[in-house]
């Protein structure tokens, strides 16, 4: 007799992971939206230093990282939750606040994490298509909040189409939302955004206690392989309950050291965001020499729709421009995983990298 599951493991959708883990050290990975700079040589030095302490488990309550958080945002430590990764205090907020008979409400596509909160909770998954321009379209989302509604995720920029929306619409938003809905602003990729000051948003918590901003130190910080995220949360009751549905010891203590110590050095990320948005322009541009349009990007990728040819498939055609890069060495993204056939989503690399996957595209485009 074989090994009975719950009905939740046949709802969840298999996160759709980039492969290349185990390729050579000359593919450009331009797939998993990581920064192609490494961390700064003090982070590295921090956490070096934690190691010899780590047959002790970390600080359960993350006080010093909340403490450098607090400093750095003004939010009160006490309203500050921390997690491995943003994705782990976003799975414990679906645990925390959906159960069957509840409303989930969040656009598509989007970050392809957001269809497991629904499954794995049995609450109403709602999908609200994005507008033309590949960006949120806020009055449908409004649209869609009942009674039943418990959560409403709005990613800004949005994960897999590098739109943004304005902080004023967003604003005009939040005021339109019940305040027993929880609105979560995922903004792992905010301090590549140019339409907003990253920390603009901030302010909005005091204004609306059922705010939480979700961040994280993967992208810009360049910490994904240490997995630490961060929430700034309008009341300390979001803080309390996810707390209280994760496992202890949720982050590792060379996590929080890296952590800590990178927001020492403000003037070295701002660095990091400028090199992006040259390499932004850089892509952009050559894929208009191509004769493709790019979504207009406010992250650290491009997304876009390939130019299938007449009679072609779009998915098919999306396979072989994918394994056509790959085979040059060049991993990038397929949109049919992600929520839009047809289309790619591709990482800000070197510059080095950048011009490969442009000759590349151009190859196989003819």
């Amino acid at each position: 007799m074989a090994i009975e599951f719950s009905a939740a493991v046949s709802r969840i959708p298999v996160y759709p992971a980039a492969e290349a883990y185990a390729l050579p050290e000359d593919v450009a990975l331009l797939a998993s939206n990581e920064s192609p700079e490494p961390p700064l040589e003090p982070v590295i030095a921090a956490v070096a230093a934690i190691l010899t302490g780590v047959n002790r488990y970390p600080d359960p309550t993350n006080a010093k990282l909340r403490g450098a958080l607090s400093d750095r945002y003004g939010v009160p430590a006490s309203r500050i939750a921390i997690g491995n990764g943003s994705c782990d205090i976003l799975l414990a907020a679906g645990e925390a606040l959906l159960e069957p008979g509840a409303e989930l409400v969040y656009a598509w596509p989007a970050f392809s994490v957001y269809p497991h909160l629904a499954a794995a909770t049995g609450a109403t998954d709602i999908q609200v298509p994005l507008n033309d321009a590949q960006e949120h379209d806020l009055d449908a989302m409004a649209a869609e909040i009942t009674a039943a509604t418990r959560l409403v995720i709005v990613c800004n920029p949005n994960n897999p189409t590098s739109t943004a929306i304005p902080l004023d619409d967003i604003a005009a938003f939040l005021r339109k939302v019940p305040k027993h809905v929880c609105v979560i602003l995922d903004e792992a990729y905010c301090e590549y955004n140019t339409l907003d000051d990253p920390d603009a948003s901030i302010d909005l918590l005091a204004k609306h206690p059922n705010l939480v901003l979700l961040r994280t130190f993967s992208k810009v910080y360049g910490l994904c392989g240490l997995r630490v995220g961060y929430a700034l949360c309008g009341s300390d009751v979001f803080v309390t309950a996810v707390n209280q549905v994760r496992q202890p010891f949720f982050c590792n203590a060379a996590a929080q050291a890296a952590a800590v110590e990178s927001l020492k050095h403000g003037d070295a990320v701002a660095q990091r965001v400028e090199r992006s948005i040259v390499a932004r322009i850089e892509i952009e541009d050559g894929l208009g020499e191509l004769g493709i349009r790019a979504a207009a990007s406010q992250a650290n990728f491009a997304w876009f729709d390939l130019p299938t040819p007449e009679g072609r498939e779009p998915a098919e055609f999306e396979a072989e421009i994918v394994a056509g890069l790959s085979a040059r060495g060049i991993l990038v993204r397929a949109g049919t995983a992600l929520g839009r056939v047809g289309a790619l989503r591709v990482t800000y690399g070197t510059p080095q990298q950048n011009q490969r996957f442009l000759a590349g595209l151009g190859e196989l485009l003819g």
